[in-house]
C-alpha cells in the first residue's frame, strides 16, 4: 500500500453516505486543499464508530472504511477544521486506542 505524506483528520463529522466525489468536494471547499496532493484525508461519522479515508495514490483514488463494533474512535474536538496525525498516531487511532494519550506528559507535581 502507498504511504501518504500526511494524514489529516477532518474534525467535523460527515455523512457516511458520501463517496469519493462528495468527500473530495469537502476537501476542496472546507479545507481548501486538493484531494490529489499525496495527503490522506480521514472523516468520521457523528457517532464516532466509523471512519472513511480518502487517498490519491498517483493512479487513482482509494476510499477505505473502518467500523468499530464496540466503542468509538478518539477524534479531536477543537475549533480547528483539521488535525494532522503522525503514522504512529494513525495506527493507534485505527486500532481504536486513544492516540491522544501518546503525547500526554505527566503532571509536574508528580515525582518518582
Amino acid at each position: 500500500m502507498i504511504r501518504p505524506e500526511q494524514i489529516w483528520l477532518a474534525v467535523e463529522p460527515v455523512d457516511m453516505r458520501l463517496g469519493i466525489d462528495g468527500l473530495s468536494l469537502k476537501i476542496q471547499k472546507a479545507l481548501g486543499r486538493s484531494p490529489c496532493d499525496g495527503t490522506a484525508y480521514a472523516f468520521s461519522n457523528r457517532n464516532g464508530n466509523r471512519i472513511k479515508l480518502l487517498m490519491w495514490d498517483g493512479t487513482g483514488v482509494w476510499l477505505c472504511v473502518r467500523r468499530l463494533h464496540q466503542g468509538r474512535f478518539t477524534w479531536p474536538r477543537s475549533d480547528d477544521v483539521t488535525c494532522i496525525l503522525s503514522e504512529a498516531e494513525w495506527q493507534w487511532l485505527t486500532a481504536g486506542v486513544d492516540w491522544c494519550r501518546l503525547q500526554v506528559k505527566p503532571p509536574a507535581h508528580l515525582q518518582v
